[in-house]
């Protein structure tokens, strides 16, 4: 893939938190640093927006994650976690984090999507022919869609450096896919 990265680019950075946390537990037993993925991401480019999708839960535990991310300046969008009757659980920001990227495409150059989840195909086509944005994709390349990574026009695994994206790893200990 060969993708133009300038410093007058504008740049959206949307991040699926749920999808990278998910995968950086069950992968590697460690917690990702969401602000050197962000700084990678940018690539010495202009940032105009960097949103985190997350969830929130009745115990509150998570405010102090939060605020971390708004110290390196990230917006976090917050929706609560839904709980059924039968006891499942839902947490899903998709559609959210889809529809703020097609209202902000028209004031960017570059769209980057934090998330292996092949969901986002139609998003990312949609941009890249409508928009006429360049789509870029971060994520755990072990477990990102491998369509997903065909249809963006640049894809970062973060695998390829795991340590430098994670927060409590301390190597050779990655945990092996069942």
């Amino acid at each position: 893939m060969s993708v133009i990265k300038h410093k007058e680019q504008r740049v959206g950075i949307f991040i699926d938190t749920q999808n990278l946390y998910h995968s950086s537990k069950n992968l590697y037993g460690a917690k990702v640093n969401f602000g050197q993925i962000v700084k990678d991401a940018l690539a010495g480019r202009r940032l105009v927006r960097a949103v985190a999708y997350v969830i929130t839960t009745e115990s509150g535990e998570e405010k102090g994650f939060f605020e971390a991310l708004g110290k390196v300046g990230i917006e976090t969008k917050t929706k609560n976690l839904q709980i059924f009757a039968g006891g499942a659980k839902k947490a899903d920001w998709d559609v959210g984090l889809a529809v703020d990227a097609i209202k902000l495409a028209p004031k960017l150059d570059s769209v980057i999507i934090v998330s292996g989840d092949g969901d986002f195909i139609p998003l990312v086509e949609y941009l890249q022919i409508n928009e006429g944005c360049q789509v870029e994709v971060i994520a755990f390349g072990k477990s990102a869609s491998a369509k997903l990574k065909e249809a963006a026009d640049d894809f970062i695994d973060l695998d390829q450096n795991a340590r430098k994206y994670l927060m409590g790893f301390g190597g050779g200990r990655e945990r092996r896919q069942k």
